[in-house]
Formats: structure tokens, sequence, C-alpha cells
């Protein structure tokens, strides 16, 4: 009795070992993303784009994880530029992400910013100001994460040199 209950569980642990060894590669999680040269000649262009026009911004580029993967500041911002710019861009991302939007305009306009009490603008790092724009793979419109920009007199502004950067780049993106 005792061995054939022995010999059971060593079937079924068996079963466990070969079942859970067959399917470790389900278990790995890849998720794409602009590699670092990219992600900072994206945000280098959009410093860039508002220069030329005679404004000093920052520029943020946010990964799919959310967190900061290149940051250009121009010579003359204001401080807070670092933090509206982080925010807008994942904005962008997060929110581009869950309604399938490009840019924080876009997300203003078709007003998911959440109540009228606005709750949604009381999460860490969600801002929708113009100036985030939603960074998508060229092949399948896949959400590569997100771009801010701060520090133009003007969200639209801002919105605008993130997007020439973007439209620059468009084609690295695959």
């Amino acid at each position: 009795m005792f061995s054939h209950r022995l010999l059971r569980n060593a079937i079924v642990l068996a079963g466990f070992v070969a079942g859970g060894h067959a399917h470790a590669q389900s278990h790995i999680v890849t998720t794409a993303k602009l590699d670092w040269s990219t992600a900072g000649q994206l945000a280098a262009e959009a410093v860039r784009a508002c220069a030329a026009q005679g404004y000093s911004v920052t520029a943020t580029v946010v990964d799919t994880t959310g967190h900061q993967q290149a940051v250009i500041k121009g010579d003359s911002v204001p401080l807070q530029s670092l933090s509206v710019s982080y925010r807008k861009a994942y904005t962008a991302y997060s929110y581009g992400l869950a309604f399938n939007m490009d840019t924080t305009s876009e997300l203003i306009a078709a007003k998911v910013t959440g109540p009228a009490n606005g709750a949604l603008n009381t999460i860490p790092e969600v801002l929708f100001v113009p100036g985030g724009v939603t960074l998508r793979r060229v092949s399948d419109h896949a959400v590569l994460g997100g771009i801010g920009v701060s520090g133009a007199p003007g969200g639209e502004k801002d919105e605008a040199c993130a997007q020439a950067a973007v439209t620059k780049f468009r084609a690295d993106f695959r």
C-alpha cells in the first residue's frame, strides 16, 4: 500500500515537473520599447524643434514601464518643466494605451480626464495638459511609450514639438 501511494505521488510529481518544464517559456514576458539611442534622439529632436521657434523646453521619453528612458533639458527651462514633461509623457503613454488615443490633447478633447471633480489629476504622475504624444510601433500600432514636452508658452506648442519629433523618427519605431 505504502509503495503504491509513493509510486502514485512520484508519478504526479513527475507530471508537475515535466509540465512545469514544458511551459517555462510561457512565464517570460517580453515588452517592446524603443532602444535608448532612439529615445534620446527623439527627446533631443523635440527640444531642437522648440528651440528653432525660440522656446527652451524639457522633453522626456517614457518606456512601457512608465519610467523615464531619456530626458533632454533645454538650456534655460524652469525647474518644473522636468516633472511636467515626465507627467505629460506618462499620461500620453498610460492613457493613450487605455483609450487608444495619440496625444494628451486628444484625451482632453474626448473628456477622458475623469469626473468633473478632477479626481484623475490627483493620481501621481498623471497630468491632463497638452504636450504629450503616445509612441506607437509602425507595424501594428502597439504602444511603445510616450514623449512629453514642457516649457513653451502653451501646451499646444509643447505638443507640436513632441509631434514633430515623433513624425521625424516614426519610421524607426519598428
